[in-house]
């Protein structure tokens, strides 16, 4: 009964900006628990790269700051594969800029790819999920969905917003057997943060303030994704998981 309650089997799950980082980890957990996974991103050639990863594996490219290639993906996807039982829209950026600097583009460029991107994936994906009565929803949201940091106002008002998003969600397709639920992540290890890794002076600032005191790895958010995707949360709605290492229980 317990692994029943953990098995993917039989399911279709689309990860956003998977091609590498956290995505790619996803997608290879669910892929490992059962679930028949579509691999997204913008270039075609990283994916299928990526496919190697990843058993069972198919890509689907499309941008996901375009309306109509995510609804014309997604229809594509189903129209190719069956149903789409899970969603994890994980596609995300950060660019950096003190906030009396930061252009208007920079701002713009975060929120379409971070909130607008992870919009259009849970309305395609979801309005499909409603009509027949049962889906996952998993957006990955951040530590910086509950703490500021200086340089990164885009990224965390978007992150914010993604923990807003994902209780208004919860508020209107929790009756309709549809799960949103956000997963958070705290400062992994990946290709978007090795500048940080390699920096000993945030490396020791970092160790000293989360209590786990190191970077996390990529493959320990698989376990809290596998549950939200799995039978095991049916009764969990609108929750966001902090995989940080304690960073958020703590001053």
């Amino acid at each position: 009964m317990s692994r029943a309650l953990f098995d993917l089997s039989g399911t279709l799950a689309l990860v956003t900006g998977s091609s590498q980082g956290i995505g790619l980890a996803l997608a290879r957990g669910l892929a490992e628990a059962g679930a028949k996974v579509v691999l997204n991103g913008r270039d075609a050639a990283k994916l299928e790269a990526a496919r190697a990863h990843v058993p069972g594996a198919v890509t689907a490219a499309f941008d996901v700051t375009d309306h109509a290639a995510v609804e014309a993906g997604i229809a594509a996807i189903e129209a190719a594969h069956g149903p789409l039982h899970i969603l994890v829209a994980n596609a995300g950026i950060n660019l950096r800029a003190p906030s009396t600097e930061m252009p208007p583009e920079t701002w713009r460029r975060v929120m379409e790819v971070n909130l607008d991107g992870v919009w259009y994936c849970c309305q395609a994906a979801g309005k499909r999920m409603v009509h027949r009565g049962r889906g996952k929803i998993i957006t990955v949201c951040s530590v910086q969905s509950e703490l500021g940091r200086p340089t990164i106002a885009p990224y965390a008002a978007s992150k914010g917003a993604l923990r807003m998003l994902t209780r208004t969600l919860c508020a209107e397709w929790a009756r309709h057997g549809v799960n949103v639920n956000g997963l958070a992540p705290g400062y992994y290890d990946t290709e978007l943060t090795s500048a940080l890794v390699q920096d000993p002076a945030f490396t020791e600032w970092l160790c000293k303030r989360v209590p786990a005191g190191r970077w996390g790895r990529v493959e320990e958010l698989i376990g809290a994704a596998v549950f939200l995707a799995a039978p095991a949360s049916d009764f969990v709605h609108g929750q966001l998981i902090f995989v940080d290492g304690g960073m958020t229980a703590v001053v």
